[in-house]
């Protein structure tokens, strides 16, 4: 009878184990190439450098794969150079909406796309930033994860700052179709100094980043999560869970 259920004890840890490996899926990476000329940040995504980058892959359940895949696509594209880092996304959306238009307001009360960033492996502290379709931003530094006590810091903001969104249909009108909205983000190298000794990075260097879409739907009362990296829970303050971002030269 012991043995019996030693073996079935044995066989529920095994489940769980396989269960929590499952959660926790290899970070995915990205190789962000220098760009072939500045950028110019409309939102439209049109320049001839960034139809020279890959899109990441299709977002997914912050969950991961054992969660449905996501009802609308979502993809982000990254370049450099020696001012800026650049972001690029694409996000299907039949009806874009947005509401709020304050600086620093709760961003993710409304769909957002949101991407966070951990320059340095041996510091705690990161870095997000939130965008809505009303080109409306939330941006923050956290000296160490919730989890682990940390503070958010709403006093940081990123001089020199460039977004534009772009809007394939006609906003905050629900009686027609849209196609989506597409979101260009230009962040200094400079910004990061005040909180960290971030300078620009040099080829081949590594920093830890994340990519998240914040979706409301109609008549639920929670959003729904889809991220580049899967966190394997929903909680996207774990940097250890994110994405690998690869600074390179050329293709």
């Amino acid at each position: 009878m012991f043995r019996f259920i030693r073996i079935v004890q044995l066989v529920i840890f095994a489940a769980l184990t396989f269960t929590v490996l499952q959660a926790q899926e290899t970070p995915k990476s990205y190789e962000c190439y220098r760009a072939s000329a500045p950028l110019h940040i409309d939102g439209k995504l049109d320049d001839r450098a960034w139809r020279a980058a890959a899109w990441t892959n299709d977002f997914v359940d912050i969950e991961g794969s054992a969660k449905p895949q996501p009802r609308f696509k979502t993809r982000t594209k990254m370049l450099w150079d020696d001012t800026y880092l650049y972001i690029a996304t694409e996000m299907e959306e039949p009806d874009v909406k947005g509401t709020l238009t304050k600086h620093d307001s709760i961003i993710y009360q409304d769909n957002d796309f949101e991407l966070f960033l951990k320059p340095l492996a041996g510091a705690a502290g990161y870095f997000e930033f939130e965008i809505n379709a009303l080109n409306t931003s939330w941006d923050l530094y956290l000296n160490k994860p919730y989890r682990e006590g940390g503070k958010p810091d709403n006093s940081w903001d990123i001089p020199g700052l460039k977004t534009a969104v772009a809007v394939n249909g006609t906003l905050n009108k629900s009686s027609d179709k849209d196609h989506g909205w597409t979101v260009e983000i230009a962040i200094p190298w400079s910004a990061f100094a005040s909180r960290l000794p971030v300078t620009k990075p040099q080829v081949g260097d590594e920093w830890r980043a994340n990519f998240s879409r914040v979706e409301w739907k109609a008549g639920q009362p929670k959003e729904d999560n889809w991220v580049w990296s899967p966190q394997g829970v929903v909680n996207m303050h774990i940097p250890d869970r994110w994405g690998y971002l690869h600074f390179r030269e050329k293709p």
